[in-house]
């Protein structure tokens, strides 16, 4: 299937197109909202600006893909690939990328407020500027991750690997949290 007849069949009320081989289609600017795109080849794909608000992309490959400024709020990408993809500026709140591999990713810019990533690998992923506030990091493997200028408040990092001390505490002053384990109580 090509992206003309994707957008088609979308148009024409279609929302499923599971297992579709989508490799470096053009999506770029369409609306496909809601749309079932489990385990779709998006290998290399242009979504720029793409509206794809609650899309699921469970174990989609988004290897390569370009998904700068695209509207991801609400969508399902857990266990996803998109290894070296471009989500500069993107809005993945509230998104799932638990279990994503997100190593390599540009998303500098990107909103993921409320997004969870847990168990996430962003091995050298860039979240400069990115707002991450009450995003869930926990179990995420975080080494090599670049943080510069990213709005850390509330994002949870318990249990998360690869920071390192210097990083967490620069982290912790920005009201990220790392350890959610009570507090023992004295008698």
């Amino acid at each position: 299937m090509d992206a003309q007849e994707l957008l088609d069949r979308y148009a024409a009320g279609e929302r499923n197109f599971r297992d579709t081989d989508l490799f470096r289609a053009d999506l770029n600017g369409a609306d496909i909202s809601g749309a079932s795109l489990f385990r779709c080849n998006l290998f290399g794909a242009n979504l720029f600006r793409t509206k794809m608000v609650g899309v699921n992309l469970f174990r989609a490959t988004l290897i390569h893909a370009n998904l700068s400024h695209t509207n991801l709020s609400g969508a399902d990408l857990s266990g996803a690939n998109l290894s070296g993809a471009n989500l500069s500026g993107a809005d993945l709140s509230g998104a799932d990328l638990s279990d994503a591999d997100l190593g390599g990713v540009d998303l500098t810019g990107a909103c993921l407020n409320y997004a969870d990533l847990t168990n996430a690998y962003l091995f050298r992923a860039y979240l400069v500027d990115a707002s991450l506030s009450n995003a869930n990091f926990k179990g995420a493997r975080l080494k090599g991750t670049n943080f510069n200028g990213a709005i850390v408040k509330e994002a949870n990092f318990t249990n998360a690997t690869g920071l390192s001390e210097n990083l967490k505490i620069e982290l912790m002053q920005q009201g990220a949290i790392f350890d959610l384990s009570p507090l023992a109580t004295i008698s």
